[in-house]
């Protein structure tokens, strides 16, 4: 079957429109290219049948993931043991099939025959895109990696964010897409209305960005993270652990006038029972004698159980963890072991698996104050998040961005660690192993950040908060409501032989 060079044309435009979607993405930051890009697939999307649809839809997310997550071929073959040809192969299937997301939205958009340009424009299109992206992070455990609405964190629209969350900034984005892809396609109207409501959006975003739905709860505080730089390749090494804990102790000994001290993902690499007698409750001593708060990660084993968690602990409670809830597929334990053990034998699985711990958890406390934990990519999800506010006057993420290596990753992973400090209105210190370790303000400012693969410490003020943002108090619903209504609005669906 021959294809017509328009066709042709149209596919190449869909790819290159996904491929510079990341663009907009830290570290490069250009915020309007995923309006430019997204409003450009909206109009191939527009006049096509469903198949072709399809076809533009994946070619874009390709494009978009091809670009924007091609760093899991790093951990894959770097520090997966894995043969390059199969990192490739796993990396590029990987791909593909997030692709899938982008283009079964497509297919479903133009399934649904909507004739007005303004209703398509404006009502379906920005509401399919999001509802696909949120299901996106929870269909198969997840992964909400470059969500549109973080490519706005440093632009007007990211005023929204207390208000709705990721998914209403990236809604709208996609609007402002919608608004664009009908200004150019020559919508009726749109000469005057696109404008006025690009205005509206992003005038309101800036005038909200002034706006503050929290306080300050106490004084300020001096935060210090700790960035030991232990190459991944040794981290685990028994040799090692020496000279691991004693790097983070006399990098933590240079700070001790500070009232947080924080240490990355598993800094401790033995569990808790092995090194509590010898180092835990001896550096509590003199930490307490200085009035000091410690925070830091380290692997517990439940021994009555033989249960293991990846867990952060802080020195102010003894007994005291918060055990990693949503754990990384076939990093720290493989789906449906029973079935898959023997078909992925080939890949580098995991041969136990951690635990995750329960949703709801006790918060731990540092320098008299509830803080918000979480674990490396658990700082992806904000609806999970957000169940320890409004109780926690601080959130402190824990990392080991040394599997990603020199890549995007650890760019974009500080970007979704901006949002959440953005979206709650909270001071957010990330620790992390290699890089990038950062203090965040309650407006997802960098405080101060780290350089990578550098052995450093980093300090700065913090400023505990109270109060709750309208995200906290209300999450996804909203706009997950308002995306719904819009599709209503879009008219009815009339299906496309």
């Amino acid at each position: 079957m021959l294809i017509s060079a328009g066709k042709v044309w149209k596919g190449l435009i869909a790819l290159l429109a996904g491929a510079v979607f990341p663009l907009g993405f830290a570290p490069f930051g250009w915020t309007l290219l995923p309006v430019v890009a997204l409003a450009a697939l909206a109009m191939l999307v527009f006049p096509a049948r469903s198949r072709d649809a399809f076809l533009y839809g994946w070619l874009f997310g390709i494009g978009q993931f091809g670009v924007g997550v091609s760093w899991v071929y790093v951990s894959i073959y770097l520090y997966g043991n894995a043969g390059l040809l199969l990192s490739i192969a796993v990396m590029l299937l990987f791909v593909m099939f997030l692709g899938l997301y982008p283009a079964i939205m497509a297919w479903a958009i133009a399934r649904a025959r909507i004739v007005s340009g303004s209703r398509y424009f404006i009502a379906a299109f920005p509401a399919v895109w999001v509802l696909s992206e949120w299901v996106r992070s929870w269909l198969f455990t997840g992964f909400p990696w470059l969500n549109l609405g973080y490519s706005q964190i440093d632009s007007p629209l990211s005023g929204f964010a207390p208000v709705v969350g990721v998914y209403g900034v990236g809604w709208l984005t996609a609007l402002s897409a919608g608004l664009l892809g009908w200004l150019v396609s020559g919508g009726k109207g749109a000469r005057f209305a696109v404008p006025a409501g690009l205005l509206l959006l992003w005038a309101g975003g800036f005038a909200l960005s002034h706006y503050q739905w929290t306080e300050p709860a106490g004084d300020r505080l001096v935060a210090t993270l700790v960035q030991g730089n232990i190459p991944q390749e040794l981290k685990w090494k028994p040799e090692q652990q020496r000279a691991t804990l004693e790097r983070y102790v006399d990098l933590s000994r240079e700070h001790f006038d500070s009232d947080i001290i924080v240490w990355p993902e598993t800094a401790i690499p033995a569990f808790y029972d092995e090194v509590e007698a010898d180092l835990i409750n001896p550096l509590r001593e003199e930490l307490g004698q200085r009035n000091v708060s410690l925070v830091t990660g380290v692997p517990v084993l439940d021994r009555s159980h033989w249960n293991y968690y990846n867990s952060v602990i802080s020195l102010d409670q003894p007994g005291r963890f918060y055990y990693k809830v949503h754990l990384v597929p076939f990093g720290e334990y493989l789906p449906l072991r029973d079935w898959l053990a023997g078909v992925l034998g080939f890949l580098p699985v995991p041969q136990a698996d951690f635990s995750a711990g329960e949703l709801q958890q006790p918060l731990l406390e540092a320098a008299g104050y509830p803080i918000g934990t979480s674990i490396c990519y658990e700082i992806a999800f904000g609806e999970q998040l957000i169940n320890a506010l409004p109780d926690a006057a601080l959130l402190v993420n824990v990392s080991n961005d040394a599997w990603f290596g020199d890549s995007l990753a650890p760019h974009q992973h500080l970007e979704m660690a901006r949002m959440r400090a953005r979206e709650t209105e909270r001071y957010l210190l990330r620790a992390t192993n290699t890089g990038i370790s950062a203090i965040i303000d309650a407006e997802g400012a960098l405080v101060t950040r780290s350089r990578q693969f550098e052995t450093q410490t980093i300090s700065g003020e913090v400023q505990p908060r109270m109060g709750a943002t309208p995200y906290v108090r209300w999450g996804n619903w909203p706009v997950l409501i308002v995306c719904l209504f819009m599709l209503l609005l879009a008219g009815r669906p009339i299906v496309q032989v």
